[in-house]
């Protein structure tokens, strides 16, 4: 299997896993352990872009805290002991790429929607800090430090208490925000992310967020029916950017990537590879932020 096509490969499960699921991530730039909060499918977005099928029923409905907390441990140990390339899915791995990034709460759906977030994340951050103190010395893994976790997110959520703790749980264990930000007017973001959710309480929860801690920018640019982002679109985007920033937000990272699995809509289509770097030296020189591409695939 070549590289591009593991990288596509996200399938929510693992084995007979029905919460985690390891993959090799092109943003992490090696496996992480994803974490999935929302079997049930349920999601306040519905991103023209998104790879979920959410007109069938899941076969999970509901999370259950002690088999996600099982599969947790035991996918983080076949990953560090280096046993999960032995694998058919994961055999051609390359070296360089053989390594645990972090343990990812993504999945069907937002996480933050999850009535137990907070809880959930001090018990799995619990079973991060178990591998941790493990001596892996004799293992195939060069993990050269500690396990990140990382909360893919659309911040729709993040003035709710319960995911405020939770957020504070994430700090404390060498968390890091993913947060979705995929355009610069109100009109485009209806269209691509479909939510009934105000575009200004994303933009004020991403920049509380930032205000706390430096937070990473995620934002996936398409063609729709064949259109890319407008000039006007992507220069909106890049204002509201330096509009974070302006209000004592840290962005560290601005993530630009484009579709890399097949859309649910099939009017969802890849940008070029040319064009995601054209974003990202937009972003750059617009905003000053560093700012990475990471490219598509048409080979579904």
């Amino acid at each position: 299997m070549r590289s591009h096509q593991l990288h596509a490969d996200h399938a929510r499960s693992f084995e007979h896993n029905r919460f985690v699921y390891p993959v090799l991530s092109r943003r992490s730039g090696g496996i992480s352990v994803g974490v999935n909060l929302n079997p049930d499918k349920t999601c306040n977005f519905d991103c023209i872009y998104c790879q979920v099928d959410r007109r069938s029923e899941s076969e999970t409905r509901f999370v259950e805290t002690a088999a996600l907390l099982d599969e947790l441990r035991s996918t983080l140990q076949l990953v560090v002991s280096g046993e999960i390339y032995n694998t058919p899915k994961f055999a051609g791995v390359p070296p360089h790429l053989r390594r645990l990034n972090d343990i990812a709460f993504s999945g069907d759906g937002e996480p933050t929607t999850y009535k137990n977030f907070d809880e959930l994340m001090a018990m799995c951050a619990a079973v991060k800090r178990e591998i941790d103190a493990r001596d892996w010395s004799s293992t195939l893994d060069p993990r050269p430090s500690a396990i990140k976790l990382v909360l893919i997110t659309n911040a729709s959520m993040f003035h709710r208490p319960h995911v405020q703790r939770g957020l504070a749980i994430l700090d404390e264990n060498d968390g890091e925000i993913w947060a979705k930000l995929d355009a610069g007017t109100e009109a485009y973001y209806k269209l691509v992310d479909r939510t009934t959710i105000p575009f200004q309480q994303i933009l004020r929860n991403i920049t509380a967020a930032a205000r706390v801690r430096p937070i990473v920018i995620q934002s996936l640019f398409m063609r729709v029916a064949d259109e890319p982002p407008s000039e006007a679109e992507l220069a909106a985007y890049c204002d509201r950017l330096n509009e974070i920033t302006a209000a004592g937000g840290q962005l560290k990272l601005v993530q630009v990537y484009t579709v890399a699995r097949r859309p649910a809509e099939s009017f969802v289509t890849p940008l070029t590879d040319s064009e995601v770097d054209a974003i990202v030296a937009l972003v750059m020189e617009r905003t000053g932020l560093k700012a990475s591409a990471f490219y598509g695939n048409e080979d579904w």
